[in-house]
């Protein structure tokens, strides 16, 4: 590491902070490209939160990244959030610059630049997307679709009014391009989808598990998951063992860090096999 009086701070806010995996990913890219920086855990109570962002900036920090349970506080306290983050209804990056806070929410870039650099073949602008949950991470990755030109997206949840209401939402400045089915036509539907998401925490490390026939969906469709713990969750598995390509969620969380560490480092960072390895093996 390379640290001197001039060093470039950043970090990560949360409650609690020691799970995350982004100080090793940033410190990785600190090392690589000999930047004089350091990036933090930051364990910040949510009753702290205001005060203690004021004081990061205070102290001459160039932003952090905000994770669970402080997303929506960061879209209230930053001076400036922009039009995705807000549509959202989060921030998970904040720039401090000169006395004052700029949200934004990469969530959304992470997910879909995953899914480019590791799905050759998908087109977005070809015929409709399913997405199971309507939850906040639903939210980031419908919008992220919607802005990439995904024509349908077809909502899937367990509680339906969750899934209207969510759909309502979104559908504003989209024409109606969000439709809702019932759970229990969630095998129906993937017939003729090119992108299957599960955006759930079914099939996660001490969770239920997902289930899901998938008979209906086209075999040239591209599945992913949004976790990465484990990282091949039994629906990725599945996909697998019936020829379809897979995405696992490790990139999205990779690409979504490199927007903040751009403009605090100054340098622009790569998603690499090497990174991956790297965070992987914590």
């Amino acid at each position: 590491m390379i640290l001197t009086g001039k060093a470039h701070l950043a970090g990560v806010v949360g409650w609690p902070i020691s799970h995350s995996k982004s100080p090793r990913l940033h410190g990785y890219w600190l090392d690589k490209l000999g930047i004089d920086g350091a990036y933090l855990p930051l364990a910040i109570e949510p009753d702290n939160f205001e005060t203690a962002m004021q004081g990061l900036m205070q102290a001459g920090f160039k932003g952090v990244n905000v994770t669970v349970p402080h997303k929506e506080a960061a879209l209230q306290f930053c001076d400036e959030v922009d039009p995705l983050a807000r549509r959202i209804g989060a921030v998970n990056t904040v720039v401090f610059k000169e006395g004052r806070s700029y949200g934004s929410n990469t969530d959304a870039f992470g997910f879909i630049e995953n899914l480019r650099q590791n799905s050759d073949n998908l087109d977005f602008s070809a015929a409709k997307t399913v997405v199971l949950g309507a939850g906040g991470a639903a939210r980031g990755v419908i919008a992220a679709l919607q802005d990439a030109g995904v024509p349908e997206v077809v909502l899937v949840n367990r509680t339906k009014s969750r899934s209207e209401a969510l759909a309502a939402d979104l559908n504003i400045d989209h024409e109606g391009n969000v439709k809702v089915a019932d759970w229990d036509a969630r095998a129906e539907i993937l017939a003729g989808a090119n992108l299957l998401v599960n955006t759930t925490s079914l099939g996660m490390a001490g969770q239920p598990s997902l289930e899901l026939d998938m008979a209906s969906l086209p075999e040239k469709a591209v599945v992913t998951d949004i976790v990465y713990a484990p990282l091949i969750t039994p629906l990725l598995e599945m996909a697998r063992s019936r020829g379809n390509p897979i995405v696992d969620g490790l990139g999205m969380l990779l690409h979504q860090a490199r927007p903040g560490f751009e403009v605090w480092f100054g340098q622009k960072p790569e998603v690499t096999s090497e990174l991956r390895e790297f965070v992987l093996n914590a």
